[in-house]
């Protein structure tokens, strides 16, 4: 049984929404195909998708959001790594079994039908994972 199907998604902080649309268009050859506000993230979101691939531009409308420390931090750059899961509720339940530090224990609505949870980068060598799980339409 796989309890992770695929990388879902990379998130990528960025300080422009605007700008960052322009260049990853340019890079990409396509626009996004999707632009939304998460605002219980204080965070506007575009998505592009590149064959099977997805990057996710995140921008922060205020500077105490979470991507907003992220950049006052570290700068734009990769934010976090996203993996698709059938059932979120059960992958988080085997992953803090395995040790791992679960950011929110209640999966939340996130941008693009997609009902998320984080895992603490302490107990992933550093990098921000997110877990996603498409909402039933």
């Amino acid at each position: 049984m796989n309890h992770i199907n695929k990388i879902e998604h990379l998130g990528i902080a960025v300080k422009d929404i605007e700008q960052a649309n322009t260049l990853y268009e340019k890079l990409l050859g396509v626009p996004p195909y999707k632009q939304e506000a998460v605002e219980s993230e204080a965070v506007i979101t575009s998505f592009f998708k590149v064959g099977d691939s997805k990057i996710e531009l995140l921008a922060s409308t205020q500077d105490d959001g979470p991507i907003g420390k992220f950049i006052a931090k570290k700068g734009e750059g990769i934010h976090h790594i996203a993996f698709d899961v059938d059932d979120i509720v059960l992958e988080l339940e085997r992953l803090e079994q395995e040790g791992f530090q679960i950011l929110n224990k209640t999966p939340k609505k996130g941008a693009d039908n997609k009902l998320v949870a984080f895992i603490h980068p302490k107990t992933t060598n550093g990098v921000l994972v997110e877990l996603c799980q498409e909402v039933p339409k």
